[in-house]
């Protein structure tokens, strides 16, 4: 059976210790990461920040350990400029839940640091069983609009260390002052391509340090879901055991479907995070509609971001995702949302009008207000090639090209730009906020050219990588 153009395939869902256990399914043992690095251990590993709601004065952070250390604990303090942190850190505990993975048993601990100042760094670390994780910094949201910077990148989901790392890393290096990290969806295969812990721990060493210090705001894909048996023989899905030990997210999001929706305001913009895939094959697409609609019509930020997994418009699948754009598109067209970010077709594509890049082009020759601008985007290493609309209905596309995009946000201007993985300009705008509405304009930068294949060549001379959807 299929959902989404997907096919299904039985997996091994690891036993997560929260008063339900699923029965392993395996239909033979999945690919290990060369040496198996990632058994737990005596001191904190995979730690993982994430906003609260209002990231101005909570953050929250999910950590693992091995079992000796059964509580979870932290301290938090003022970002001193001297050694002598501790001084005036306190204790904090919060909740840990075991899991049982392929590396063993391990424990994930998650606290949520709240009543913080507006504008300030602060320092905090966990325990291990064995000490102390280094001191890590961050930085609360300011309360009032400010300029600031995010990264959104696409499906990291497959070569997550081998090739996904240098283009987030890359992203960091190049980029400084990044305030948010925004993920749509498919962190990790987690069906079919290396063992599940395995894969999480080849993400949180991709990006390293920087997802202790710099929030990270993840929305779920479909591979974030495992398979389950269901009545009558059929199949079904469940949240992978991982997501919610992984991620300390706000909470606050549609009814039946908190643990993986949510929003957050950060400096004069809200970001709205929506679960495609529990909204297709779950049922939960009313309640999902429903409460982005309140939640956009709430939102007194200068600027609304939405960010889920599968695209409104696709570019490399034969059709667009029928039941998210019936429910959601007239939702951002009404409630006037600035970006729809997305992932799930493993190219790139930036859409401003649904009718094609002339008609848009023409539209804004004549003087017409931005509607949504709509961007795919992929960081990994799995390709899909374009669709026969990718010719003329997108303004900008790439195959067979790693990519990572950098969003600065400043008073009534948000400026967008999207590189590849060594660094190189490939598609920029910027949106506009003027008295009739959004007005988009295209980036005067040099940008390299187009990346397409050419029948079973690729864009950098060697084979094509991207096969057909």
């Amino acid at each position: 059976m299929s959902r989404s153009g997907l096919s299904f395939r039985r997996v091994f869902l690891p036993a997560l210790l929260l008063g339900a256990s699923f029965a392993a399914q395996a239909e033979a043992p999945l690919p290990r990461s060369a040496g198996t690095p990632y058994a737990p251990r005596t001191l904190p590993d995979r730690i993982v920040l994430t906003p609260g709601a209002d990231p101005s004065r909570e953050m929250a952070v999910a950590f693992r350990t091995d079992l000796l250390q059964g509580t979870a604990e932290a301290e938090i303090g003022p970002a001193v400029d001297g050694p002598t942190l501790g001084e005036k850190a306190v204790r904090l505990t919060g909740t840990s839940r075991r899991i049982e993975s392929s590396n063993g048993p391990a424990l994930y601990h998650q606290l949520r640091f709240t009543g913080l100042t507006p504008d300030t760094a602060y320092a905090y670390r966990v325990k291990g069983s064995a000490g102390w994780s280094e001191w890590l910094q961050f930085h609360t949201a300011a309360q009032e609009p400010r300029p600031f910077r995010f990264m959104y990148l696409g499906d990291i989901q497959n070569g997550i260390l081998t090739y996904a790392s240098r283009v987030i890393r890359q992203g960091f290096h190049a980029n400084g002052g990044i305030a948010l990290v925004l993920h749509a969806g498919d962190l990790v295969a987690q069906r079919d391509d290396l063992d599940h812990d395995d894969e999480w721990g080849e993400w949180n060493q991709a990006g390293g340090y920087n997802y202790a210090i710099v929030p990270q705001v993840p929305a779920t894909g479909n591979h974030e879901y495992v398979d389950v048996p269901a009545a009558e023989g059929k199949e079904s899905r469940a949240l992978g055991p991982y997501w919610p030990v992984q991620f300390a997210l706000p909470g606050n999001g549609a009814a039946g479907v908190k643990a993986t929706t949510y929003f957050i305001d950060y400096q004069g913009v809200r970001f709205i995070v929506l679960d495609g895939t529990s909204a297709i094959d779950l049922g939960t697409m009313a309640a999902q509609t429903r409460w982005l609609d309140e939640t956009l019509a709430s939102s007194k930020a200068r600027w609304n971001v939405v960010l889920f997994h599968q695209p409104v418009f696709t570019c490399a699948r034969p059709n667009d995702t029928a039941q998210i754009k019936a429910a959601w598109k007239p939702v951002f067209d009404a409630r006037k949302v600035d970006l729809v970010l997305q992932g799930h077709d493993h190219c790139y594509s930036r859409l401003t009008n649904e009718a094609g890049s002339a008609a848009g082009i023409a539209a804004r020759a004549g003087g017409a207000v931005q509607g949504p601008v709509y961007l795919v985007s992929v960081t990994g290493s799995k390709m899909y090639g374009l669709n026969d609309r990718a010719a003329t209905q997108p303004d900008k596309v790439a195959e067979a090209t790693e990519l990572y995009q950098i969003v600065d946000v400043a008073g009534d201007r948000l400026k967008f730009r999207t590189f590849t993985a060594s660094g190189k300009l490939y598609d920029g705008f910027d949106l506009e906020r003027r008295a009739d509405g959004n007005h988009l304009v295209e980036t005067d930068e040099p940008t390299i050219a187009r990346r397409t294949c050419t029948g079973n060549v690729g864009p950098d001379g060697g084979a094509c990588v991207a096969r057909s959807k």
